[in-house]
């Protein structure tokens, strides 16, 4: 696989699991209170918390599975079942209501940083793509970045896009969304399955 190729699959598959249109419900439910300022602020100052908890799952990620003995093959299965989930419940539930039951507060890394952004699912796929090559980090560590920039980028016109496109079309990409990462958790499953298998 070529370094621009790689870039680009990692690019997409990480904007896929951080699901920027499928947060912003959320995201707005929970930054509703704030002053336009401060949403901002607050927006920018959670993507960073989440790009350097996902930094550091992507950089420890090959020394993480080695202390615990796992092989690339069960994280490749077990990224695939998170995913499969996570796919799931963008396509049928509702984002919302996820934490539409607790009293309101300023987020301060929970719930926004972790677990919306910075959840189980993106750091599967990061420690799955630290331990696949570490001669390409410095390429999924770009692709991590650019990620996390344009999820902060859509979030903070999140209103706009909103009022532009309307509840309807946001909820439809977040479902076109979520196919598309239930076709990539099935291919990691069988990835996973055919490394063990080839390997035994």
């Amino acid at each position: 696989m070529s370094p621009t190729h790689d870039f680009w699959s990692t690019l997409i598959l990480l904007l896929l699991i951080l699901d920027p249109f499928g947060n912003m419900p959320v995201f707005l439910a929970l930054t509703r209170p704030l002053p336009p300022r401060r949403k901002a602020w607050v927006t920018l100052r959670e993507s960073v918390i989440a790009y350097v908890v996902l930094l550091a799952f992507m950089a420890g990620g090959r020394g993480f599975m080695h202390l615990l003995g796992l092989r690339q093959a069960a994280l490749q299965v077990a990224g695939g079942v998170i995913l499969l989930l996570v796919s799931i419940k963008m396509i049928f539930s509702s984002s919302e209501t996820m934490f539409g039951d607790q009293p309101w507060r300023e987020p301060l890394i929970f719930p926004l940083a972790v677990p919306l952004l910075a959840g189980p699912s993106a750091l599967a796929a990061v420690l799955l793509l630290s331990s696949a090559s570490e001669a390409a980090l410095w390429l999924r560590v770009a692709a991590l970045t650019v990620a996390l920039c344009l999820t902060a980028a859509l979030l903070l016109v999140a209103e706009q896009l909103f009022h532009w496109l309307g509840d309807a079309v946001m909820r439809a990409m977040e479902k076109l969304m979520g196919l598309i990462v239930s076709a990539v958790a099935v291919n990691m499953l069988l990835e996973g399955a055919r490394s063990y298998f080839l390997r035994h």
